[in-house]
């Protein structure tokens, strides 16, 4: 018969057990002291050691703040199931953001309308570089307003209120224009330093609203982004940091520019980083004061 020792550590005991037919001997009172689930086996001990270790080391692989926690609620599955980051863990409005609302309802309204005749309010008043002074240099900005599918006017539209309602509760709205406007006009003027000559219209508010992206990572960045990442039909939260996410989204745009500038992509990425600047430059002067 195959006699094993199996071990409790509170209260400390020794017990003798048969391994095949599965018996442990107590000796007398041993067994009132011992408590439910005390006696663990030293392979299950080992096994038990073996799981965490491997759960730590898992963790450790980690980039720094990054959770599999689930959001806040239960609605923002909906746009994480099509990609789109969602946030939680930020401080609550002091304020209703009514521009950030306002602005958004402008930009559908004009976006929808102009999808009747796209072609020709894309030509018309989108920002073209070799042509772009026309209209009186008025196309800087009347092509925030346009886009060029429905799906690249909801993704602007979504970042814009996830983002900016935060950046305007923070700057107040006098401050919250003067980002827009000057991200705007920078990522305007980035497209058309890097390709003076393009005949493509530039269009859509995503110059703008990349500013408020850099100017909210960084005044706030500890908030929490996630992401749903699918695996066939597995699912699974991931949460950071939105500094972590403005390192990536950096990065996703710098190597989107580089294939805009080989031809490779019709993106306007280079867009997207002079307004990144231009949040940066207006965080960096705004930061030390009282919003």
């Amino acid at each position: 018969m195959a006699m094993r020792r199996v071990f409790a550590a509170e209260p400390p005991l020794e017990l003798d057990s048969c391994k095949p037919c599965g018996v442990v001997w107590f000796d007398a009172n041993e067994f009132e002291t011992l408590p439910e689930g005390a006696i663990e086996s030293p392979d299950a001990a080992r096994l038990r050691g073996i799981e965490v270790l491997a759960t730590h080391k898992l963790e450790a692989m980690k980039p720094q703040g990054v959770t599999d926690d689930a959001p806040d609620a239960d609605w923002k599955t909906i746009p994480a199931l099509f990609g789109l980051p969602v946030e939680s863990g930020i401080n609550p409005l002091s304020r209703h953001p009514w521009l950030t609302w306002s602005l958004a309802l402008a930009i559908a309204a004009i976006s929808i309308v102009a999808f009747f005749h796209l072609t020709t309010a894309v030509g018309r008043y989108g920002f073209v570089p070799a042509e772009a002074w026309r209209l009186g240099g008025a196309t800087w900005l009347t092509s925030f307003f346009l886009h060029g599918d429905l799906w690249h006017l909801v993704g602007n539209l979504y970042f814009l209120q996830i983002f900016g309602d935060n950046v305007e509760d923070c700057l107040g709205r006098g401050r919250y224009v003067l980002l827009l406007l000057t991200a705007t006009l920078a990522g305007d003027a980035l497209h058309w330093l890097v390709a003076p000559h393009s005949t493509i219209p530039c269009i859509g508010a995503s110059g703008g609203i990349s500013g408020v992206i850099v100017f909210y990572a960084l005044q706030y960045p500890r908030a929490r982004l996630g992401i749903l990442l699918r695996y066939f039909f597995y699912f699974r939260w991931v949460q950071f940091p939105a500094w972590v996410a403005l390192v990536l989204w950096l990065l996703l745009q710098m190597l989107t520019a580089v294939l805009q500038v080989s031809g490779f992509s019709h993106v306007g990425a280079t867009a997207h980083l002079g307004g990144a600047v231009a949040g940066l430059v207006l965080w960096w002067r705004w930061r030390a004061r009282r919003f």
